[in-house]
């Protein structure tokens, strides 16, 4: 991929939609030469043209996944900030790696921004991600099987852990429900929380992507302490004070 598209890709990503005629003054490329390489970017299933623009690019799903209210409250709520997370946090992913996402919003914004890659395996217990990457044929997407959670379209269960624990995870992306001093990273599903320590199991380098309406809050499950996770990738408008405390904990973190 040339320097321009990528910057392309990555405007799009981080802005959600963005004109052709913005990228041309930003790139000093003619709109005809922005068009060809829209054209390229959407042949790979990373973009969408509409007229005039360009957008992300819409997951192959069903209407289900579209309508449930549970699943699209939760992606609108605090939705630019988790976009800006994503795209950090895709960054990190380099060709040859066995990546794995546990189920989650922010984790969605994770996977809708990976750039083009050479021999990355994509580990998920999330029906949604899947999906989402379906057009990627530049990914092997293992899926884990098990029962199906419906509001969040995941999958938990024996099946499932039994599929994870058989993968050796380079670099684990999570998102969590709460993040505090005492009692760490935590989930409000039992069955999530348990696919989750999984994954955090089998995985070499963890990283939790979390906005900052997450700080200081503690749900139902304790999925490992601070100093476990590797790298937190939040948004600006996390709090300072938070920030400090986890910092001294050993924990390290990159804002959006």
């Amino acid at each position: 991929m040339s320097e321009r598209t990528a910057r392309i890709l990555e405007e799009v990503l981080s802005r959600g939609r963005v004109p052709v005629a913005w990228l041309s003054d930003s790139l000093a490329a003619s709109p005809a030469t922005i068009r060809r390489d829209l054209v390229a970017l959407e042949r790979k299933g990373l973009l969408r043209r509409i007229h005039g623009a360009a957008v992300a690019a819409e997951p192959v799903l069903d209407k289900s996944y579209h309508s449930d209210s549970q699943f699209q409250a939760q992606m609108q709520h605090m939705a630019e900030e988790k976009r800006r997370i994503g795209v950090v946090a895709a960054k990190l992913v380099e060709d040859g790696m066995v990546i794995a996402f546990g189920a989650g919003t922010t984790t969605t914004q994770v996977a809708r921004a990976l750039r083009p890659a050479r021999d990355v395996t994509v580990v998920t217990n999330s029906i949604g991600i899947s999906l989402e990457l379906a057009r990627r044929d530049d990914l092997r997407i293992f899926v884990s099987g098990g029962y199906l959670h419906g509001g969040w379209f995941s999958l938990t269960g024996t099946h499932a852990v039994e599929a994870l624990r058989g993968f050796c995870i380079d670099l684990l992306f999570l998102s969590v429900a709460g993040i505090d001093a005492r009692r760490g990273f935590t989930e409000s599903h039992t069955e999530e929380a348990f696919i989750n320590r999984i994954l955090l199991k089998q995985a070499r380098r963890k990283v939790v992507v979390a906005d900052h309406t997450k700080m200081g809050l503690v749900a139902h499950h304790v999925l490992c302490p601070l100093e476990e996770i590797d790298l937190l990738i939040t948004d600006r408008a996390a709090s300072r004070s938070h920030l400090s405390q986890w910092k001294k904990k050993g924990l390290e973190v990159q804002t959006a």
